[in-house]
């Protein structure tokens, strides 16, 4: 069950099934959270909130599974766990509409993949374990939700 979760119901397997690589996992687990955000949008804001929460918590409980404690730093997110980018995309949608949502969207795969551009998401990166595999990508979703939350405004 652990596994199923962590790669968010399997999507973070399809690039490994398809190319043999866990290379852009990520995007793709990204990619598949967008319909239970929008789900959760037509509830409304505080449902889109609790579910970014409840799906961090489960990031952090799936992915400690699959990290080695003591060095996760220098092992790093295993490609395939991709709960932890649908985390993100939680946390980065909330409360948008479609341009800001994929504003919202790009930023926070762009801080995820870029760390080193972004304040903050490398340094909760380093947090270590499954703390670290989760938190870098919440900040870089803090980053795609202030992104959004700008273009929303403008609109």
């Amino acid at each position: 069950m652990h596994r199923f979760v962590a790669s968010w119901f399997g999507t973070g397997l399809i690039l490994r099934k398809v190319r043999g690589s866990d290379s852009g996992s990520g995007t793709v687990g990204a990619l598949f959270a967008i319909p239970l955000v929008w789900a959760l949008a037509s509830i409304g804001t505080w449902a889109q909130a609790l579910g970014a929460v409840l799906v961090a918590g489960a990031s952090v409980v799936s992915s400690a599974r699959f990290v080695d404690e003591t060095d996760s730093v220098k092992v790093g997110d295993p490609g395939w766990v991709v709960v932890d980018e649908a985390a993100g995309v939680m946390l980065a949608t909330i409360g948008l509409g479609l341009p800001g949502a994929a504003v919202a969207w790009v930023v926070f795969r762009i801080a995820d993949i870029f760390k080193t551009w972004f304040p903050g998401v490398a340094q909760a990166e380093r947090l270590g374990g499954a703390v670290g595999i989760t938190a870098d990508d919440l900040v870089a979703g803090l980053y795609g939700l202030a992104a959004g939350w700008i273009v929303q405004s403008l609109i």
